[in-house]
């Protein structure tokens, strides 16, 4: 019996970087996503990878809590081109300087990993309210 071992790619540097970076929060994924990369921790993507001009850059999931705190540390919000206009996500760019270590990083990727949870806990009591709200007497 022959058996087949298929290894995965060698990731590029800049995810395997952003993939230390964030091991704070437990052992992370990094997948192909919309022509950028998605990170995810227990299968919930808090965080994400893309170029949209200016090279590739780190999201960390936000919220409105948590995104006064990035905008306070000059981050960007993910904004993207759709049809001509720009449509922008609940992801904003990691500081600087946490891009320069794992315990720099550390605070920041649980913040980005706490919202994701939430935003999960959410949608899928939205979920839930929709459905009976919609339900007819």
């Amino acid at each position: 019996m022959t058996i087949s071992i298929t290894r995965q790619p060698e990731l590029p540097e800049f995810v395997a970087h952003c993939l230390d970076l964030l091991s704070g929060v437990g052992a992370s994924t990094a997948k192909r996503m919309f022509g950028g990369w998605g990170i995810s921790h227990d299968g919930l993507t808090f965080a994400i990878i893309a170029d949209l001009g200016a090279g590739e850059r780190l999201y960390l999931k936000t919220d409105a809590q948590t995104r006064i705190r990035f905008e306070t540390e000059g981050c960007a919000q993910f904004v993207y081109d759709a049809k001509g206009k720009p449509m922008a996500i609940g992801y904003h760019t990691a500081p600087p300087d946490a891009m320069e270590s794992p315990a720099l990083m550390l605070p920041w990727a649980r913040m980005a990993w706490a919202t994701a949870v939430a935003a999960q806990a959410g949608s899928g009591s939205k979920r839930g309210k929709k459905v009976a709200s919609s339900t007819k007497k």
